[in-house]
């Protein structure tokens, strides 16, 4: 098994501040990593990263080898595809209602499924995640807890192999929670690659392979699943207020 993204001695700075020092870190395919560490430490700015959505100031992020930096259109598109992410805020276009929200990704990545195609598809994907109500309304008519599970469901639209999760289950009830940890368990069992965030230690243990432990903006320490049920000193690397 390789490694699916791979950041080589990357660091990055945003408005004259170094947020992340020279990190260099594999993340291997069909596992799920997990990026702990307390508020401010840069896990998310790690996440963006892995997720291309950040370009690093210095080094490199790979995707199966490749710089994504350095990508043309159609390597970045392909990537793009392969790839999704679930936002801590969700993320959802205020302007734009959830059906056009979850039909953006088939329109770019599948220009030739038809109306009919999409529509099921998108029916399928709400109603995986728990969604089932009017899909004609805007984000500003959903909870919090709402906007995140369409927010999952636009990830999984075009059945990605890669997903990057930050803080997927904040802002849900028990049930809605549950139901996303069965279908990342799902996921991971068919194969996707996942790289997330959460403050949740009964579900980091519950579901990582691997734990990496993020500090002021470094790589920390490196933990394999045997490490993660048997060390009990974990939560003192997780802060419970909001994530970074």
């Amino acid at each position: 098994m390789g490694s699916i993204i791979e950041l080589k001695n990357v660091s990055f700075s945003a408005q004259n501040r170094v947020l992340v020092h020279e990190i260099s870190c594999r993340f291997e395919e069909g596992q799920i990593t997990a990026l702990i560490g307390p508020s401010g430490c840069g896990k998310s700015t790690v996440l963006k990263l892995a997720a291309g959505l950040h370009y690093p100031s210095e080094g490199e992020v790979l995707f199966r080898g490749a710089d994504i930096a350095r990508m043309n259109r159609a390597e970045n598109l392909a990537f793009r595809k392969e790839g999704a992410v679930v936002f801590q805020d969700s993320a959802l276009w205020a302007n734009q209602s959830l059906f056009q929200i979850l039909e953006l990704p088939l329109r770019v990545h599948f220009p030739s499924m038809s109306l009919k195609e999409r529509q099921k598809r998108i029916e399928s994907m709400a109603a995986t995640v728990g969604y089932r109500k009017n899909l004609g309304i805007r984000p500003a008519q959903l909870s919090m807890g709402e906007q995140k599970l369409l927010a999952f469901a636009r990830a999984l639209m075009c059945g990605p192999k890669l997903l990057f999760l930050d803080e997927f289950t904040e802002s849900l009830d028990e049930n809605a929670s549950q139901r996303l940890i069965d279908l990342v368990k799902k996921l991971h069992s068919d194969g996707v690659s996942i790289i997330l965030i959460s403050h949740d230690i009964r579900m980091i243990r519950d579901l990582a392979d691997i734990v990496v432990m993020v500090m002021g903006g470094r790589i920390f320490n490196k933990l394999a699943k045997e490490q993660i049920t048997s060390d009990d000193d974990l939560s003192r690397y997780i802060d419970e207020d909001t994530a970074s």
